[in-house]
Parts: C-alpha cells; structure tokens; sequence
C-alpha cells in the first residue's frame, strides 16, 4: 500500500519505518527542507537512536508528490501545525481519502480537537485518529507497543488496524474519537505536572497522586464534552497518562522537570528542542474547563505556573492546601 507521512518528527519517522516493516510503500514529507536533506543524505534521524529506516522509505518535499498517489495519509505534524498543513494539502485530497491523525493536542484559538481540524479543512478526507502509550523513540526500535484507532466506521478503523498492526505493534480499534483526542491531549499537562513535581524533588507518592487525580479531572472534562469513559480509562487515556508522566522519553515530562528545577516555561522549552504540546494544551484545557464548569485545580495549578509567574512550590502547597473534600462524590453513604 502506498502510504504518505506528513512530518518528519520523531513520531512521523518511528511510523514510518514501522509502516514500512509492514510492507508498505512510504513516502515521508517535511515543511522543512533542511529535514528531509538531512534524512535523505544520513538515512538516519538525531532523535531516534538505534532506529535503522529502511531503505524503502522514500522522503520528499514536493506537497502535490507527496499526496498524488497514496491511499492513506499520516498526519504527524506537531499539533501547532496541523490546520496550517491540513489546509496546505486539501486542494489535491480527494473525495473518500483516509486521513489518519497521529497527533495530540486542543486548538488554542478554536479549542477543537485535532480530526475536528482537519475535518474542517479537508471536508472531502474520512478523517481517523491513532492514540496510545506510543513513545516513538520505542517504536522505531520495536519495542512492543499498543494503541487504539478511532473512526466514525467500523470498516474505516479495521482498515487501518490491519495496515498499522504487527507482531510488535498492537491495535485496538473505537468509535469514541473524541475520547481519544482528549485523551492524548490532556494527559501532556498532568505530565508537565508529574515533571515539575519531579524538578521539585518529590517522590513517588506525589507522582502518584498527580497521575491519579490528573486522571479524575481528564475524565469530567471528557466525560462533560461527550467522551466515553471506557475510552477516558483505556489506552488512550490512562495508559498515554502513566508512560508520559514516567518516561524521560517525554519532552513534556522533560520540560516540567526545568521548571521545576528554576527555569522559566521558555527555557525549559528552548532547551528540551522539541515541541513540548503540553504547554500549549494547558491553555486550551483551562478554556475548555471554564466552558463546561468543570472543576481541574492541577489544570489550574499549571496554568498559573506556566502563564501567571506562579513559583512551582507554591502551586503545589495551593493544591494541597484546597478545601477538604470527597474522592469520588458519586459513591454514596449508607
């Protein structure tokens, strides 16, 4: 199958050499020249140590090249970018052609997922997403790994399921599209948490407790704007949300660490040198949760720290010191 990946990042390329172990023809295309010069001349990528790309990859920088001809297309751009390339390429999709969205992360502007932003500039593409605990430093290298796709059709997901699945990569599929897009959206700022936490000198304990009550306030948000929870407390949720917030493979892990450790939300970025998608999703989740009323003081807490001047200690003594309350005001007394 002739398969397009747009975005050469570490996740675009760990896909693309999995893709093409499966027997797919690959072509890989960059918004950045230097990239794809870089990937064409060294057949390697800086990020992916250890990772071989097969030498059927193909890699272009040629836009209509890169969409003439395949039968589906990977987004894995960083989510900044996503609508500014969905709009790029939308004048050679054609009617019916699969999209599948690889990304994570919530429009700042229009707090729309990412399949809601391609949907809206590629009307005419069948739009998917694939989600899951998945560092791509992991998978380039074949490292087992599970995740979850989702589509509006059932045919739609077991397609992809087959094209994506291998004896190291497991697939499951959904309907809940939006649960996934939540999923791997907001678990990026509960791990900017997780990392502060850690840049503090913290223990087990309190990443715990952060990934557990980060959780609870994924799951009233998801469950707010119409997620399933089944969706909230699988792959794409709890799964994503425990990898990233223990992993060094995390940038958004890596940069919460900075802070915590003094550096300013710029300086941590700057010196982790990737996108680090949480700080733009903490943004959108905050917006999201003052829409729908939904109490999330960790969302909160991360807000102030990153955007407010908040020091990284006194937000964690406001999150211990809240009112005192129930752990789940569902369950009921006798």
């Amino acid at each position: 199958m002739k398969i397009t990946v747009m975005g050469a990042g570490t996740w675009g390329m760990g896909l693309a050499i999995l893709l093409a172990n499966n027997g797919n023809e690959v072509t890989v295309w960059s918004a950045v020249p230097a990239e794809i010069d870089m990937l064409q001349t060294t057949r390697a990528h800086k990020n992916l140590p250890g990772a071989v790309i097969p030498d059927s990859v193909k890699f272009t920088k040629d836009l209509e090249e890169a969409t003439r001809e395949p039968e589906l297309i990977v987004m894995a751009v960083a989510s900044v970018f996503t609508r500014r390339t969905a709009k790029l390429v939308s004048p050679y999709i054609r009617e019916g052609q699969v999209i599948v969205n690889v990304a994570k992360g919530i429009e700042e502007e229009t707090l729309a997922v990412l399949t809601q932003q391609i949907s809206e500039e590629i009307p005419q593409a069948v739009v998917a997403v694939l989600s899951g605990p998945s560092h791509a430093e992991e998978v380039s290298r074949g490292i087992p790994t599970s995740v979850v796709i989702a589509a509006e059709k059932k045919e739609t997901a077991e397609w992809l399921q087959e094209i994506f699945m291998s004896p190291v990569f497991r697939v499951y599929i959904s309907p809940d599209i939006l649960g996934i897009e939540l999923g791997g959206a907001l678990k990026n700022v509960i791990a900017l948490a997780a990392g502060i936490a850690d840049g503090l000198g913290y223990g087990d304990n309190t990443k715990a407790a952060l990934i557990t009550r980060g959780m609870a306030e994924i799951a009233r948000l998801g469950l707010a704007m119409g997620a399933r929870s089944e969706t909230l407390y699988g792959l794409s949720g709890i799964g994503d949300l425990i990898v990233t917030c223990a992993s060094m493979h995390s940038r958004n892990r890596r940069a919460g660490i900075l802070i915590g450790q003094g550096r300013t939300m710029q300086q941590a970025m700057e010196e982790v040198n990737q996108v680090v998608e949480g700080v733009y999703s903490t943004k959108a989740a905050r917006a999201l949760a003052l829409k729908y009323g939904v109490n999330m003081p960790i969302t909160e807490a991360i807000y102030q720290v990153l955007f407010a001047d908040l020091p990284a200690k006194d937000a964690v003594n406001k999150l211990l010191l809240r009112d005192k309350t129930v752990e789940n005001p569902l369950l009921p007394w006798e």
